[in-house]
């Protein structure tokens, strides 16, 4: 039966085991390049044992950025920066994936912890933003302005190019971020695109751009390695993205080249009621797999090795995505080995200390 510490091979890379760090927004960057708190951040969650090592979500764009402080990936000069830590996360027996992304109508906001305090262009905020149609966000939000059909190929060849250069830094891995609101997801949702030409409309027009992103995107990315993407299973909002189009959307990447859904759900709305809870995207990421016939992961308050390890054994998904948990414990998935009684894999080094 297939466990959490069962490796586990799409195309040409091979995962040392089914535990992933999920793309986690540290707003620690200047003009979007990576630095030192990247360079330590992310490879000790290679040391610690996961088996795929995600970068947070990085902008294509410099307008694409959730804040000032976003990871970016729209010059040359960030793939570089990046291209060291890729070496250290593949040093360390982790393989380095890369989130890429566009936050859309929720770009240009303050970091998390100055929420509150004002801001605006002194500060770094900018305008305009965009989006699938000139609807705000919430009411303390920029109103968005609809991106133009020459904007739309723009921002398809803004993915193409963040694509190649997280290649030349040494990404195996790439996953869109289709999720949470931003502007990939925007377009996929009813609640945000109101648009009536061809992105717009009908269930096959909301999907249009990601299928286009996609497969421009897989045209640039060597057939030897994986593509991910994240989507928001549902909005949690009637009228709104549900699960049933999920499945039909994920049935329809996968035959575009994607590998696996990273499922996870919410964010177009803030008002839209979440039962959070253990696991609580779990079902999510069983249907897509068992309905679409793709590989999914699961991510979403998955914090204990006996939790996760039920989640692969029981085919509920491929991988599971950590966040909180190895942001409190970067050596999680080597206690976890510990616990659920399987070969240690911890650095020899700190072989006294788990041993």
């Amino acid at each position: 039966m297939t466990h959490l510490f069962e490796p586990l091979s799409i195309r040409d890379v091979t995962f040392r085991n089914r535990i992933a760090v999920s793309p986690m927004c540290q707003y620690s960057s200047e003009d979007g390049y990576a630095n030192d708190w990247h360079l330590v951040h992310l490879t000790s969650r290679a040391v610690g044992g996961a088996g795929l090592v995600f970068t947070e979500a990085a902008a294509v764009e410099p307008k694409g950025r959730i804040s000032p402080s976003d990871l970016g990936i729209w010059s040359d000069g960030h793939a570089e920066a990046l291209a060291k830590i890729v070496a250290m996360i593949h040093n360390f027996g982790a393989v380095a994936g890369i989130q890429l992304a566009h936050a859309g109508r929720k770009a240009s906001t303050a970091v998390p912890w100055d929420r509150g305090k004002p801001f605006g262009e002194s500060q770094g905020a900018w305008r305009p933003i965009f989006a699938p149609s000139a609807i705000a966000f919430s009411e303390n939000s920029q109103v968005p302005e609809a991106l133009s059909l020459e904007g739309i190929q723009q921002t398809i060849q803004a993915f193409v190019q963040a694509a190649k250069r997280s290649l030349e830094a040494g990404f195996k891995v790439i996953e869109l971020h289709a999720a949470h609101g931003y502007l990939l997801h925007e377009f996929l949702s009813p609640l945000s695109n109101y648009r009536e030409d061809e992105y717009g409309g009908s269930f096959e027009n909301r999907i249009r751009l990601l299928q286009k992103v996609v497969q421009a995107v897989r045209q640039v990315w060597p057939e030897k390695y994986p593509l991910f993407v994240r989507i928001s299973a549902t909005d949690w909002i009637d009228q709104g993205w549900d699960i049933e189009q999920s499945i039909a959307l994920s049935a329809q990447l996968k035959l575009l080249g994607v590998d696996l859904i990273d499922c996870s759900s919410g964010g177009i709305l803030p008002t839209a009621k979440v039962p959070v809870g253990p696991g609580y995207q779990t079902p999510f990421a069983e249907r897509i797999r068992r309905e679409a016939g793709i590989q999914t992961g699961a991510v979403g308050l998955i914090t204990t090795p006996e939790q996760a390890d039920h989640i692969i054994r029981t085919g509920q998904a491929d991988i599971v995505l950590l966040a909180r948990a190895v942001l409190r414990e970067p050596y999680w998935p080597h206690r976890a080995a510990k616990e659920l009684g399987h070969d240690k894999n911890w650095p020899i080094q700190y072989d006294r200390a788990w041993g």
